[in-house]
């Protein structure tokens, strides 16, 4: 694919996303129900329930895209795919320096550069599904906050966009 061509898919996946979290309540209850009844969102789970949640929704859809992808390299697919530490000490807090930092550059320039498909992988699949998958409103680079990229990884200079 080329160069032009990755921008383009790029735009049109930004502004999709934009177009759709206008139109949704974020964040929507995606969790165990609270003692009233009420399904919990994202940020109203304790630690215990969102571990809970990570491994019966997050953990599959995370599987099957990294699967589907490279087989063979993610042919075991845990918590530390994206938690280096998380299983052995404990931190579980996002974004992380245990996952390669991005440029910080308009559009991902350098990572479509150098990794086109990774790239657009992460872009067109993995952050709208684990978006859809934490009731989080996805990245709008007008209101530059929601779900993207820069909810797990570091910018050049540490963490990006209010995350």
């Amino acid at each position: 694919m080329s160069h032009s061509r990755i921008i383009i898919c790029a735009l049109l996946t930004i502004a999709t996303a934009v177009l759709l979290a206008g139109c949704a309540r974020f964040p929507k209850a995606i969790g165990p129900a609270d003692s009233e009844g009420r399904r919990l969102t994202w940020p109203e789970m304790n630690i215990v329930e969102r571990k809970a949640h990570m491994r019966r929704e997050i953990l599959p859809v995370a599987e099957d895209i990294f699967r589907t992808w490279r087989p063979e390299q993610f042919a075991s697919v845990d918590c530390s795919l994206c938690h280096a530490q998380g299983e052995s000490k404990g931190v579980y807090d996002m974004p992380t320096a245990d996952l390669p930092r991005l440029s910080g550059k308009l559009l991902l320039g350098p990572e479509f550069a150098r990794a086109p498909d990774t790239t657009s992988l992460k872009l067109n699949r993995l952050v709208p599904e684990m978006s859809e998958a934490l009731g989080l409103k996805p990245f709008s680079i007008v209101s530059r906050s929601g779900f993207g990229c820069y909810s797990c990884h570091l910018g050049p200079e540490g963490p990006m966009f209010g995350n």
